[in-house]
């Protein structure tokens, strides 16, 4: 690859590790990420890069190059999950010395490859336009730390955007492209089921939240079946909660679930589709009787998390492109999979072009097999520098040619940036 054609890539490869092994060390929460940020101000001040705080955790950095043009923004996550982490046969230099948090999906890793690109960059000013370094909080928490960041201005005069995810789904260094819906929405759904509560030896005179909600349960899964496809969404419930006797029908069930879905029409069915079935176990239910006024009813609580992440095509086949002729010997999917996981980048492409890439870490020899989240999550190393390499040549090919990645079959409005361009050449 480029870099390792560079005399000074074994020392930015070793750096790069270095630093994604302090970041693994010191894992934090989101929206907690202060030593995180304390950290990423001090390696970009080292750098000779301006910085500011953004999204009270995160920060914002500018690079710019010594001619006029575009600008695009790279962004990583910087939080941590909620998972203890557990001693392997390889991280034993550097697992989570914070109690019961874990860079167990790679942000450590994106946090390092974004210093990488940045280093190159800031090396070798010569280029075009302007790259902002944006390091996101709470990625791992809807509604995200993008949409603060968006709202505090992190994406003004940004004309394209990249980002890149760490995922054990594929093999080690290679890289997976989608153009168009790649990750799924995130949805939460809660349900209180009120019934009327009273001792077991008098059903007559109790409505049965219980039974409402296995009925409901019962009949919510067939129903979506006949409407939707299997692979167009999952949906699952985490929970179900209610009563605390053994001889008592409780007055209250709660239902906790989520579901997933790759657009708006699906999304908007499975909500129908809840409220529908509600609405029946609260009519199957009904007594008559003044005693059961009121009862049964529901409470429904429907959150649409992140959106469907959709790479730009015009941008991701201008990527494909870059990657195939300056990385021949890169394994490429120019159209991997959707995944149902989801990813709050999907909110900065709606506001501007871009593309998410895969970037694979499953590697047998090693024994990085787990995937992301799982308390023995690991990186393979190896993979960093293709990470950083793919980030920067992408970035700066952009810089030089945005004509490629931005043309007229993009939805975006292009007129500024034509404008801009028209006057600075």
């Amino acid at each position: 690859m480029l870099l390792r054609e560079n005399p000074s890539a074994e020392a930015i490869e070793a750096w790069i590790i270095q630093l994604r092994r302090e970041f693994h060390r010191y894992p934090e929460l989101s929206f907690e990420e202060y030593e995180t940020q304390k950290r990423i101000l001090k390696i970009l001040g080292d750098l000779g890069i301006e910085a500011r705080k953004i999204a009270d955790t995160g920060v914002l950095a500018t690079i710019r190059g010594k001619l006029p043009g575009p600008c695009i923004a790279l962004r990583s996550d910087t939080d941590g999950l909620q998972v203890q982490e557990e001693l392997t046969e390889r991280n034993s230099e550097y697992i989570s010395r914070n109690e019961g948090v874990m860079h167990a999906c790679g942000h450590d890793g994106h946090m390092a490859m974004l210093f990488g690109a940045a280093r190159l960059f800031q090396e070798n000013l010569d280029f075009p336009g302007e790259v902002h370094l944006i390091f996101q909080p709470a990625e791992e928490i809807p509604p995200g730390g993008s949409e603060r960041v968006i709202a505090e201005g992190g994406l003004e005069d940004v004309d394209a955007v990249m980002g890149m995810h760490i995922f054990t789904n594929h093999e080690s260094g290679s890289v997976g492209l989608r153009p168009g819906s790649f990750m799924a929405s995130t949805n939460r759904f809660e349900i209180i089921l009120t019934g009327k509560g009273g001792h077991i030896s008098k059903p007559e005179s109790c409505i049965d939240p219980v039974r409402m909600a296995t009925d409901f349960m019962s009949n919510f899964y067939p129903a979506l079946e006949k409407q939707l496809e299997s692979d167009k969404y999952i949906i699952g419930v985490g929970r179900i909660r209610g009563g605390a006797q053994f001889n008592r029908i409780p007055d209250t069930v709660e239902i906790l679930g989520s579901y997933r879905t790759f657009d708006r029409e699906t999304t908007d069915i499975i909500d129908r589709t809840i409220k529908e079935c509600l609405d029946e176990v609260v009519k199957r239910y009904a007594k008559p009787g003044e005693e059961f006024s009121g009862f049964p009813d529901y409470e429904l609580d429907i959150l649409h998390g992140y959106p469907v992440l959709v790479n730009d095509p015009v941008f991701t086949d201008a990527v494909n492109s870059k990657l195939q002729e300056s990385f021949p010997e890169l394994t490429v999917y120019p159209e991997i999979e959707k995944t149902f996981a989801a990813e709050d980048f999907a909110s900065y492409l709606q506001k501007v072009p871009g593309i998410f890439i895969s970037l694979g870490n499953r590697n047998p020899e090693k024994k990085i097999l787990e995937i992301n989240h799982s308390c023995t999550f690991d990186i393979d190393e190896e993979i960093l520098i293709t990470g950083t390499e793919i980030l920067y040549t992408v970035s700066l090919d952009f810089l030089k040619n945005p004509e490629k990645y931005l043309n007229s079959q993009s939805n975006f409005n292009l007129e500024p940036l034509k404008k801009r361009l028209k006057t600075d050449r």
